[in-house]
C-alpha cells in the first residue's frame, strides 16, 4: 500500500485479497502522518502502538466481509472525544481525558474503523481558516501560501494527504465545508441531529453538527447510512426518516436546483467561471437551474456573529477566559468579547427575526430539489489572514453561516481547480432530511466533472440505478386529481406541486368507473391493444403520503405506472374486479378529453 489509496472500496479489495492487513496498513499510515506533521500541523496527537493495540486486536476476530468498516483508518477532530485520549479543543488549558468516546466515534469503532489520531483545529472550533491554533497553522494540502480552511483543518488534511480514509469534523458555521472545498474533498454537513453530537465540545450547542470528510460523495453516503440514528445521550438527536436511508442515494432525474441571483465573488475572476461550469454540468445531467432571491439567506447568515449566538459560544469558553485570559488566543477573545453583554431580549428578538427569515427561505426551497452556491466567494491567502484575520475569515463564511440556523442539510463537493492549482468547491444544500438525495446529486456531479480525487484519478464508481429520493414522492394522476378537477385539492392541501404533464407508456387502457358522486377513471396495464394515456406527475411531501393513501376508495389504489420516457412512478391503479362494469374510454386518450367529449 505505497500509494495510500485509502478509499473504502479500495481498502476492502486489498484486505480481501490479502495484499495487506489492518496492522500493516495502520503502521504505514502512522509513519506517513508523522512525516507530514511538521509541515502541515494536521495532528495534535497521533495514537501510539499501545493505544492502537485494543482496536487492532479486536479486528483479529473479524475479516473484511464481517465488518462494514473493517480496518479503515479515520481521524478525529480534537473537539470530539476518544476514550482515554485528551480532548483539547486546541486549548491546552482546557484539556481533559474522557472516559468514554463520543457516540459517533463509538459507532465507527464498532463497525471496524480504527482511530489514528486527534486532529488540529481552530481553537474551540471558532474560525474557518485553520490558523487559529497553538499547535500550529494548517497550510493547504496543495499550495503552501493558502490555508487549509477550518475549523476542521487537520481533519480535512488527514484525508487530503492520504493518511485517513475519512475524518470527523464539526460544522457550526461552515467548518466542515470550507476546508473540504479548499482540499478537493466532499464535506457532508448532515441535517442537525442525525449524527450524534454526544461527546463533542460545543461551539453553539443548538447548531453544532458532526461532519464527514471523504474523497467521494459515495463514501459519505455509506458512512452516513451506517451512523445516522437517534441517540438517547444527545438531547438534540433526531431520528432519520426512512426516505433518507441508504436506498435514497442514486442518480437524480429531472431536478430543479436554485442558483442565487445575488452572487458575491469579492473581485475573483475565476470563481464565476468555475461556478458556471458546475451549473452547466448539473443542467447536463438533468437539472433545471432556477434563479432565486438569496437575500433572506444572507440576512440569516449575518445573525450568527452579529447577533446573540456568539453568547452561546461564550457559555463554553467564557469561564476559562475569565479565569485564564491568556489561555485563549487573542483572536478568539476578540470574537467573543461582546458576548457577555448580550441580553435575553436581544436573543428573543433575533430568534423572532430568524423565524421570519426561515419562512421566507423555506418558501424558496419548497419548489426546488436543492440549491447550488460556491463554497466561498474566493479563497484567501495566509498573508491576508495574517494582515486582517477577522475580515478574511468572515469572507470564507459568506455562503455557509446560515445553514444550521435555518436547519438545512448541505454537502461541499469538488468543483474544479483554480489556475494556480488550488482546489475550488461548490455547495449543494436543501431541506432537512434530504442528505442522501444531496449526496446523490453530488456523486453524479463528481462523476460528470471527472475531476481527480484523493487516492484516484476520478470518480470511477457506478451510481445505483434507482432515482435519488428526497423528502418528496411523485404521484401519477390520470383523473379527478388532475389540476383543476374536483379531487385535486387532496393533493394541494397536502403541499403537493405539479411537476409536469406527460403520458403513460403505450401499454394502458383507460376506463370510466361506475357509481355516483365524483366521476373517476381507472388505468389498467395490458399486454396488447394499449395506448398512451394523458397523465400529470405531482410531487407530494413524503410525510403526507399515508393520509393521502387512506383517502383513496376501492377499487383504486397506488402502484407503479410506466411513463412515456420509460420511468416507473407511483400512480393510481385499479383492482381487476373493479373494471367489470366500467366503460372503456381509451379512445379519448385521457380523462379531460373524455369529459369534454361527454359534455359535448
Amino acid at each position: 500500500m505505497t500509494s495510500f489509496d485509502l478509499r473504502l472500496s479500495t481498502l476492502r479489495d486489498h484486505y480481501r485479497s490479502g495484499e495487506t492487513t489492518p496492522r500493516a496498513l495502520i503502521a504505514q499510515v502512522l509513519a506517513r502522518a508523522a512525516s507530514l506533521n511538521d509541515e502541515y500541523r494536521l495532528f495534535i496527537r497521533l495514537l501510539s502502538e499501545a493505544e492502537l493495540e485494543p482496536y487492532l486486536a479486536r479486528l483479529d476476530e473479524f475479516n473484511a466481509d464481517s465488518l462494514p468498516l473493517y480496518g479503515v483508518p479515520f481521524a478525529i477532530k480534537d473537539n470530539i472525544d476518544l476514550a482515554g485520549i485528551p480532548t483539547t479543543a486546541a486549548c491546552p488549558a482546557f484539556a481533559y481525558v474522557p472516559a468514554e468516546s463520543a457516540t459517533l466515534v463509538g459507532q465507527l469503532i464498532a463497525l471496524g474503523a480504527v482511530p489514528i489520531g486527534k486532529t488540529n483545529l481552530d481553537q474551540f472550533a471558532t474560525g474557518l481558516n485553520g490558523t487559529r491554533s497553538p499547535y500550529g497553522k494548517c497550510r493547504n494540502s496543495v499550495l503552501p501560501d493558502y490555508p487549509s480552511g477550518g475549523s476542521s483543518s487537520g481533519s480535512s488534511l488527514a484525508v487530503a494527504l492520504g493518511v485517513a480514509s475519512f475524518a470527523l469534523g464539526t460544522d457550526t458555521a461552515g467548518s466542515g465545508r470550507v476546508p473540504a472545498a479548499l482540499n478537493n474533498l466532499v464535506g457532508l454537513k448532515a441535517t442537525k441531529g442525525l449524527l450524534s453530537t454526544a461527546g463533542v465540545v460545543p461551539a453553539c450547542r443548538t447548531l453544532d453538527c458532526v461532519t464527514y470528510f471523504t474523497a467521494t460523495a459515495q463514501e459519505a453516503s455509506e458512512l452516513f447510512a451506517l451512523t445516522a440514528s437517534a441517540d438517547p445521550a444527545d438531547a438534540y438527536s433526531r431520528a432519520n426518516p426512512q426516505w433518507n436511508d441508504a436506498s435514497a442515494f442514486g442518480k437524480p432525474a429531472n431536478f430543479r436546483f436554485g442558483v442565487p441571483q445575488q452572487l458575491e465573488f469579492s473581485g475573483c475572476n475565476e470563481s464565476p467561471e468555475l461556478l458556471a461550469h458546475v451549473r452547466s454540468t448539473l443542467e447536463a445531467i438533468g437539472g433545471e437551474a432556477i434563479e432565486i432571491d438569496f437575500e433572506p439567506f444572507l440576512e440569516a447568515a449575518r445573525l450568527l456573529y452579529e447577533g446573540p449566538w456568539v453568547a452561546e459560544r461564550y457559555s463554553v469558553v467564557g469561564p476559562l477566559m475569565e479565569a485564564q485570559p491568556d489561555a485563549v488566543l487573542p483572536v478568539i477573545r476578540d470574537v467573543l468579547a461582546k458576548a457577555p453583554g448580550a441580553s435575553a431580549v436581544e436573543l428573543f428578538r433575533a430568534q423572532y427575526r430568524l423565524q421570519e427569515l426561515k419562512k421566507q427561505c423555506d418558501a424558496v426551497l419548497d419548489g426546488l430539489d436543492c440549491v447550488l452556491t460556491p463554497a466561498f466567494p474566493r479563497p484567501v491567502t495566509l498573508a491576508e489572514l495574517e494582515e486582517d484575520p477577522v475580515s478574511a475569515n468572515s469572507l470564507l463564511g459568506y455562503y455557509t453561516n446560515f445553514m444550521n440556523l435555518l436547519d438545512y442539510a448541505a454537502a461541499a463537493v469538488p468543483g474544479g481547480f483554480m489556475k494556480n492549482g488550488l482546489p475550488w468547491g461548490a455547495t449543494l444544500f436543501g431541506r432537512a432530511f434530504t442528505d442522501q438525495y444531496l449526496l446523490g446529486v453530488a456523486a453524479s456531479l463528481q462523476q460528470a466533472l471527472g475531476l481527480p480525487t484523493v487516492g484516484g484519478n476520478s470518480c470511477d464508481y457506478r451510481l445505483p440505478a434507482p432515482r435519488a429520493r428526497n423528502d418528496r414522492v411523485r404521484i401519477v394522476v390520470c383523473g379527478a386529481h388532475l389540476e383543476g378537477l374536483p379531487l385535486n385539492g387532496q393533493l394541494t392541501r397536502r403541499g403537493a406541486r405539479l411537476v409536469g404533464k406527460t403520458t403513460s407508456s403505450p401499454d394502458y387502457r383507460l376506463y370510466a368507473l361506475p357509481g355516483g358522486g365524483i366521476q373517476r377513471p381507472a388505468m389498467a396495464r395490458v399486454r396488447e391493444g394499449g395506448a398512451a394515456i394523458a397523465v400529470e406527475v405531482w410531487e407530494l411531501p413524503s410525510m403526507e403520503l399515508g393520509s393521502f393513501i387512506g383517502a383513496i376508495p376501492a377499487p383504486l389504489g397506488l402502484g407503479k405506472v410506466e411513463l412515456a420516457d420509460g420511468t416507473w412512478e407511483t400512480g393510481f391503479i385499479c383492482e381487476q374486479n373493479g373494471l367489470h362494469d366500467a366503460v372503456d374510454i381509451t379512445h379519448a386518450g385521457g380523462w379531460r378529453a373524455w369529459l369534454a367529449e361527454s359534455a359535448g
